[in-house]
């Protein structure tokens, strides 16, 4: 059994197209057991051979059968909990997962920090994008197209402090970046005591489907902490990712 899933993840990498002598190599098995596993697993679907490419093989539909039945079952909501759960264990700080409806995000996960000062949410909460960390991340996501049929450039953007971003065209800037970075940042913008930093969740073909925050009361806010708070939401949510299948380039 181990032999033959060893065999199945040998084809997540490179076309995607293997021979059984390439096998054999990459492996260290017997020829004879790569050729029994080889056939059983063609058999059986899991395997097939490339048209046209006498002794190549690619994967086969069973694996992608298996896999739409795990993506029916996930939930993003109970997965993200989970992930925020230990990203929450490991910096102390508030941790949310929230999602994109129209221009605003909603909260779909969150676990609180164990400080007696710290940010006060609920999950299912609303709050305009464009004020918070999540929110641009996952604008920064959006095609050009949807942006402005969710934000458009002539329509000044509802502010939650002083710090909140009014501009449309100013928030594009922000977008920017944002992309450019990888990770978004929102200092007092939806609350005045507050910072986040957020970064994005994708799914198994690498859209992105959430965001994954973490929030910070200003008295325990500084550059090197949003450094390492970064760091940290960008480990959380490339986890959550994996969780929905996403797997990473050339990981």
């Amino acid at each position: 059994m181990t032999r033959a899933l060893d065999i199945l993840e040998l084809f997540l990498d490179g076309d995607g197209t293997l021979s059984a002598p390439e096998i054999t190599r990459k492996l260290g098995l017997p020829r004879t057991t790569v050729h029994e596993l080889v056939t059983t697993l063609a058999a059986r679907s899991y395997l097939v051979q490339v048209p046209d490419q006498p002794g190549r093989y690619r994967l086969g539909v069973r694996p992608y059968q298996l896999g739409s039945r795990y993506a029916e079952q996930l939930d993003l909501a109970a997965e993200g909990q989970q992930v925020a759960r230990s990203v929450a264990e490991t910096c102390d700080e508030t941790v949310h997962v929230a999602i994109l409806e129209g221009a605003d995000v909603i909260y779909i996960a969150k676990v609180d920090s164990t400080h007696a000062v710290r940010m006060v949410s609920a999950a299912g909460r609303r709050l305009p994008a464009h004020c918070t960390s999540v929110g641009k991340m996952l604008l920064a996501s959006l095609s050009e197209e949807d942006l402005a049929a969710r934000i458009p450039e002539d329509r000044p953007l509802a502010a939650m402090t002083d710090n909140s971003i009014s501009s449309p065209q100013e928030l594009r800037r922000h977008l920017a970046a944002i992309r450019e970075r990888g990770v978004a940042v929102e200092q007092r913008e939806s609350n005045p005591d507050v910072s986040c930093v957020a970064a994005p969740v994708r799914d198994s073909v690498g859209k992105v489907v959430a965001a994954l925050s973490i929030s910070v009361p200003m008295i325990r806010w500084s550059e090197e902490r949003q450094e390492e708070l970064a760091e940290l939401a960008a480990k959380g949510a490339g986890e959550l990712s994996a969780r929905l299948g996403h797997r990473r380039r050339g990981a």
